[in-house]
């Protein structure tokens, strides 16, 4: 009898720890993943706390709780120029940034940023971009998980001069990056290039006399309190930007919670588009005029004829450098240029 009872619970003990073992891995294998994620935007700008805090909660969502993000604004945990190969090494799983940041290293995207193409939204761009990097698939961004891409032009420029006119610009000196110094140059100005965190103080010192920018800057980066006019000019300035992840890190998760994260992201293209449009004129052009007394300047129609005649060699050079590094320059060019014109007829700016 002893030994039976004996028996019985030294497999009682077997099954307890053998089910111990089950339950072990099981919470082991459904234990959540805790990611970082980078900004270089100020915490209270509505990209860290709209467009990317609806993202995270939707990702977090729709992984079933697999997926937490822990959020790093205000370049806490990288700056703006170095979030992209920050991501790559893994200083952060996720990273939100700008390409014009780090000219040349991304040929094929230069390709949404040249001036003279009309975009007419953010939700335009947005939408010629991703439809362009799906068609094109650059292999400039391949060392990274394309999260989603987004759009934060079309831009005007910012002054304490008043500029009516080509001739007003000549001479001064404009805070641009990218291909935008380029334009900037061509239409007569000096470009001072900076990250966006320095043009404040910037503006308020005159080391630089205006800012080419997408208007959300006049409230989110309060520039509206250190420039007098907003001078609506021709298609100068477009910016990309990028939500990217580390891709070891994306290669680790599970394929279900993969898909559910593309299927996120492939809905916060419109969205982020929809955000943006939203600030461009409540965040930017209506507050700095409503809220600082600013006053809105548009060129003359001669003017914007003139200025896109001076920034078409831009083009024909982006053409030309493709050209040499065996990229279709010329075919990139002309989808960017014919779906532009599409978007901008659905999604005109507003302004």
């Amino acid at each position: 009898m002893e030994k039976k009872r004996l028996f019985s619970f030294v497999f009682i003990l077997i099954v307890a720890f053998s089910l111990s073992g089950i339950f072990n891995t099981a919470t082991a294998e459904t234990k959540p993943i805790n990611l970082s994620m980078a900004s270089f935007f100020p915490p209270t700008h509505f990209v860290n706390t709209e467009q990317a805090a609806q993202w995270i909660k939707e990702v977090e969502e729709a992984s079933g709780g697999y997926v937490k993000i822990t959020f790093y604004p205000g370049g806490t945990l990288l700056k703006a120029p170095e979030t992209y190969d920050g991501v790559v090494k893994g200083t952060a799983d996720i990273g939100i940034s700008v390409f014009a940041y780090t000219r040349g290293r991304f040929p094929v995207m230069e390709a949404f940023e040249l001036p003279g193409i009309y975009f007419g939204s953010c939700t335009a761009t947005n939408l010629v971009t991703w439809e362009g990097i799906k068609k094109f698939k650059p292999k400039e961004l391949s060392d990274v998980k394309v999260m989603y891409l987004y759009a934060v032009g079309p831009g005007a420029l910012y002054s304490k001069k008043e500029v009516k006119s080509l001739e007003d610009l000549k001479g001064m000196r404009i805070r641009s990056t990218g291909l935008t110094a380029k334009s900037i140059k061509a239409l007569g100005a000096t470009p001072i290039a900076m990250p966006m965190g320095e043009v404040y103080e910037s503006l308020r010192k005159g080391v630089v006399d205006g800012n080419i920018a997408p208007p959300e800057v006049l409230k989110g980066w309060k520039q509206a309190e250190v420039t007098k006019y907003i001078t609506i000019v021709p298609p100068v300035y477009n910016a990309i930007q990028f939500i990217v992840m580390n891709l070891e890190k994306w290669n680790s998760l599970p394929s279900n919670v993969q898909k559910a994260i593309e299927e996120v992201n492939e809905a916060s293209v419109f969205k982020a588009g929809q955000i943006w449009d939203s600030q461009m004129k409540a965040g930017g052009i209506d507050y700095g005029i409503k809220e600082h007394g600013m006053k809105i300047c548009r060129l003359s129609a001669e003017d914007n004829a003139k200025a896109r005649a001076l920034m078409q060699p831009l083009l024909d050079d982006y053409v030309a450098r493709m050209a040499e590094k065996g990229l279709p320059g010329k075919e990139i060019l002309e989808f960017v240029q014919e779906r532009a014109a599409f978007y901008s007829k659905l999604f005109p700016s507003g302004y």
